[in-house]
């Protein structure tokens, strides 16, 4: 184990190489920019080089070995070479502690992601298998090429493999969930949004979605002398260039003391974890305990024990949606769970509805699921006596039942109905959209149901009913003007803006920016891009680019957007153009924490910057050039991640001395 402690020092220095040479050459090949003189260059591509040949270890992302992206027509299946069983479960700590016995034991977090295992040969990653059912698997190995901290080559020269679990963070999952317009198309959770991401059949898609691999397992590895020691194994995993789970040294003793800390940190903790999982310390003794028909005996799983509360159901909702999706939401008696007042929660789908039996005043106990998000537990009456409706409850048109991968359903099948039209509506005034004050949804709901709006631009018409706005309940004629005030206000907009407002399927703001800026904010341009031409852009992949161009073709949408825009000015982002790929930030990718003092918030600095040919993304990786946090000196974990890697912390108005602006005066 010797060359260890060396292997690590490289390892370091390529994960500051990697990030600092693909933004090298992606400022030159694509932007047609230097960051660096070729010579610095050339120097740092062959220091890089020679630390792969001499550690024997690629990173993914590395310039040296650049992967391609891929469009997969699907996903191969394959059988495990062993079963890959759960693990026996417990609520107890005491439980933990008679686990033990006398054997020490590592303690880890157990990471709520997507199971994969990676196969190297002679160094080489030739396999990724999702954990399936337990005994047959997906093939990802080329979405695997793009986790962060899977390694393409490894020194280990012998047949070997290790599990682990692809994570995403809380905050790239906030970040993606952000970008998608449409409520009903966000992620309930990160482990959807993971699952979904390791399983892409185009591998660019995966790559955007900055997955985490992180090991807690080693498989296979011939040859190697462990000493009988977990903790051994996952130093030599880590030797090899992977990321590892934490895993402390404990015993009967101290194994309650560990998941206290554990308890305290996961208040914090950015990777999504359900609980943590004991394994035997001893290699030998934990392999000589066998295995139930179910469950491996050398581990056991910690669950966090959910705060439960019991209380009346008193009403169904059904919350109906822009897309026709009518979706169940309990309304119960309040209760208090993990510090909060709690009245609702929602039952997803009809199929979950039935099965909990749900009738109006049954006994039923709730939870927070991991803490975050209220959910029901168990119905303790049963009295199954709620009817799903057969009318919408907003426009009263048929509904119907639909059966999607043995998950029923309830939508809405009249295409006039008012939901749709009142969440497109939401969108389009929205914050980051039109950015029109005054329009709730219950307002836009006030203005559909008396006909004063049947388009969207009618929204830049409503000057012509300000009697009539004036003598609408809640209004009077203060609050009139203002509302029509905000409406002219936001006729002087930016392609943009209006791009998000649209609400283009899989269209976020940063995917709004992206296509804006390629076509120099050029609405026409926009409007008549085909899916190729999309695709070639960095940041939009083929699915993304070709329900673009679907949207755009749709006779109804071109006359919707062609009322819009004869009402409406559109202006050019003084950055548009050359300005941004000169900016000093053009290029670079930023992190954003903390409170903002020189723009309005977090979401003004994150438009200001990729105005300018930079890019935000939600948590400290390798690939980031700098953390923006006005206080430098915090013990923050994005503060700690970013000492870690070496990524440099600026405060505000090291930023603003950055990117050119003094002061930040002009920041506004």
């Amino acid at each position: 184990m010797g060359a260890e402690s060396g292997n690590k020092a490289a390892l370091e220095r390529m994960k500051e190489l990697i990030p600092l040479l693909d933004r090298a050459a992606k400022a030159y090949y694509q932007e047609s920019s230097e960051i660096m003189p070729n010579q610095e260059y050339d120097a740092l591509y062959d220091e890089l080089a020679n630390l792969e040949k001499k550690t024997g270890i690629v990173l993914a992302g590395s310039v040296t070995h650049k992967v391609g992206y891929q469009v997969l027509s699907e996903l191969p299946k394959k059988a495990h070479r062993q079963p890959r069983l759960s693990l026996d479960k417990t609520k107890e700590v005491s439980a933990l502690a008679d686990f033990l016995g006398a054997q020490p034991g590592i303690l880890m977090w157990k990471l709520d992601g997507l199971t994969v295992v990676l196969t190297y040969e002679n160094g080489v990653l030739v396999e990724a298998l999702t954990r399936g059912n337990g005994e047959i698997g997906e093939v990802v190995t080329e979405n695997a090429k793009f986790f962060h901290h899977v390694p393409l080559t490894i020194p280990y020269q012998g047949f070997f493999s290790v599990r682990g679990e692809a994570v995403i963070s809380y905050p790239e999952f906030e970040r993606i969930n952000s970008e998608l317009p449409d409520t009903e198309a966000k992620y309930k959770n990160p482990r959807n949004l993971c699952s979904g991401s390791v399983r892409q059949l185009n591998t660019r898609i995966t790559a955007e979605r900055n997955v985490d691999f992180i090991v807690y397992e080693l498989l296979d590895c011939e040859g190697v002398d462990f000493h009988d020691s977990r903790t051994e194994q996952l130093a030599f995993v880590a030797s090899q260039g992977f990321a590892v789970v934490d895993h402390p040294l404990v015993t009967r003793d101290s194994v309650a003391e560990e998941v206290e800390r554990y308890a305290e940190k996961i208040q914090t903790y950015e990777i999504p974890s359900d609980g943590l999982v004991l394994q035997y310390e001893s290699i030998s003794y934990g392999v000589g305990l066998g295995r139930t028909a179910k469950f491996p005996r050398h581990s056991i799983a910690f669950k966090w024990r959910d705060e439960i509360a019991e209380t009346t159901l008193q009403e169904i909702e059904w919350s109906a949606s822009r897309t026709g999706l009518i979706n169940p939401v309990a309304i119960f008696d309040p209760v208090e769970l993990e510090g909060t007042t709690v009245t609702r929660a929602s039952v997803h789908n009809v199929s979950i509805l039935r099965s909990l039996k749900l009738g109006i005043g049954d006994r039923i106990t709730v939870y927070k699921a991991n803490m975050i998000i209220p959910q029901i537990a168990e119905n303790l009456t049963g009295s199954d006596s709620v009817v799903v409706p057969d009318t919408c409850p907003v426009c009263g048109g048929k509904t119907e039942i639909r059966d999607e991968d043995g998950v029923q359903t309830l939508y809405c099948l009249n295409p006039a109905c008012m939901a749709k039209k009142i969440k497109q509506l939401s969108l389009f005034v929205s914050r980051d959209a039109m950015n029109i004050e005054g329009l709730s949804e219950m307002t836009l709901e006030k203005l559909v149901d008396v006909g004063m709006i049947h388009e969207m631009a009618d929204i830049f018409r409503l000057r012509q009913h300000r009697q009539d706005i004036m003598q609408m309940e809640g209004f009077g004629e203060k609050s009139a003007d203002n509302l029509l005030v905000a409406c002219d206000r936001a006729r002087t907009t930016n392609a943009v803006r209006l791009l998000y407002a649209l609400g283009v399927p899989n269209i976020g703001l940063s995917g709004a920016r992206v296509i804006a800026g390629h076509f120099s904010y050029d609405f026409t341009k926009m409007m008549q891009a085909d899916a190729d031409e999309l695709s070639e852009i960095e940041g939009i992949g083929p699915v993304m680019a070709e329900g673009y161009a679907a949207f755009m073709r749709q006779p109804e949408n071109r006359k919707m957007i062609e009322g819009i825009l004869s009402e409406i000015t559109l202006e050019i982002p003084e950055t548009a153009g050359s300005a941004a790929a000169d900016s000093p930030i053009s290029g670079m990718t930023f992190v954003i924490t903390g409170d903002v003092h020189h723009f309005a918030n977090r979401n003004a600095l994150k438009a200001y910057i990729e105005e300018r040919g930079g890019k935000v993304t939600g948590s400290v990786t390798g690939k980031t050039s700098y953390l923006i946090n006005n206080d430098v000196l915090s013990s923050s974990n994005k503060n700690k991640k970013a000492k870690e890697l070496g990524v440099p912390i600026l405060s505000e108005e090291d930023f603003l001395n950055l990117a050119g602006t003094e002061g930040g005066e002009n920041a506004r």
